[in-house]
């Protein structure tokens, strides 16, 4: 079958084009003929040997896949051939099939685009399983969100709005903060311009935000957390800055609040009826208009090195999607 391979760890231009074996199910996996997939971040992580999972070389990268089940294992019994699925693999994705775990494969809805399914089930995901999850989100409470134009980042701006959360978006560039007023952003902050600490204080009349989700690190971890209210949740989602903060731990005591690791992907692995039933209620407001979800832009699989290079260069917001 034809698809992108990693054959040593590097940046995409590293990437080729060629042939790999066709996967073959396990018992109680399922082989799906991809038609789209969706680039994340991680895939930008895996294909440096930075991530969690660790694939053996070679490998084809992409872990968010919208296709057809065309092969079942001996033990699946909730899904049949011909079924149209959203599929969360890992890995594997960039290719025109891939063998999944039937836990983590889920029937697509009737009417659902299937572009858009695969540019949203991964980023809308991690921030719904964040917010509703590990947060507890409350209609009312005062969500952050750092790094808000990126692609977890929009999408929780996108759902704390549609929980009811009044939403603070923070990101580095005065553009990045209007596509986020276009999703629904009550307030912003520029930090790169703006004292976070002190802005958060200004927006919320000394009181501090309820939570705020934290998918950069770095330098803005622990002004946001100085600015978290009495008994706050601080969802720890990644750390695309590239900096692992060291948190002073005197502060969630003097907060009373809370740290709270968000890692979808195990999720996902130990408790799939949860995450069976968010992926189904996004499905639903997909098909509601309730979620817009990202702007897209379509690569070929020959050219998925290109989607991964663009996720790169942080001045370009649209989402990446490589039609098989």
């Amino acid at each position: 079958m034809k698809a992108i391979i990693c054959e040593k760890f590097g940046p995409p231009e590293n990437l080729k084009f060629g042939e790999l074996p066709n996967p073959l199910p396990d018992n109680d996996q399922v082989l799906v003929k991809v038609e789209a997939c969706g680039i994340n971040f991680p895939d930008i992580l895996i294909i440096q040997n930075k991530y969690q999972f660790k694939p053996e070389l070679p490998f084809s990268p992409g872990g968010e896949v919208v296709g057809e089940v065309i092969g079942l294992g001996e033990k699946v019994e909730n899904l049949k051939l011909g079924d149209s699925v959203l599929a969360i693999c890992g890995w594997g994705g960039l290719a025109e099939q891939v063998a999944v775990d039937s836990n983590r494969v889920f029937k697509l809805q009737d009417r659902l685009d299937k572009k858009l399914a695969a540019a949203t089930l991964y980023n809308y995901g991690t921030s719904f399983h964040a917010l509703k999850d590990r947060g507890k989100l409350k209609e009312g409470e005062t969500l952050l969100v750092l790094g808000a134009s990126g692609g977890v980042g929009l999408a929780a701006v996108e759902l704390g709005k549609i929980m009811g959360a009044k939403v603070i978006a923070a990101a580095s560039t005065n553009e990045k903060l209007q596509l986020c007023r276009d999703r629904g952003a009550d307030d912003t902050i520029n930090y790169e311009q703006e004292d976070l600490k002190q802005k958060i204080k200004d927006l919320t009349n000394d009181k501090g935000v309820d939570i705020v989700f934290d998918p950069v690190g770095g330098k803005y971890t622990e002004p946001a957390l100085r600015g978290i209210a009495w008994k706050g949740r601080y969802l720890i989602v990644g750390f695309s800055n590239g900096e692992i903060p060291k948190i002073p731990m005197n502060l969630p005591l003097l907060k009373g609040c809370e740290i709270v690791g968000v890692f979808w992907g195990r999720f996902s692995n130990m408790e799939p009826e949860q995450n069976f039933t968010n992926i189904l209620q996004l499905q639903s407001w997909l098909l509601e208009g309730k979620i817009k979800g990202p702007r897209i832009q379509e690569y070929s699989l020959s050219n998925a090195s290109s989607a991964l290079e663009a996720l790169l260069d942080r001045k370009k917001f649209n989402k990446g999607v490589v039609m098989i």
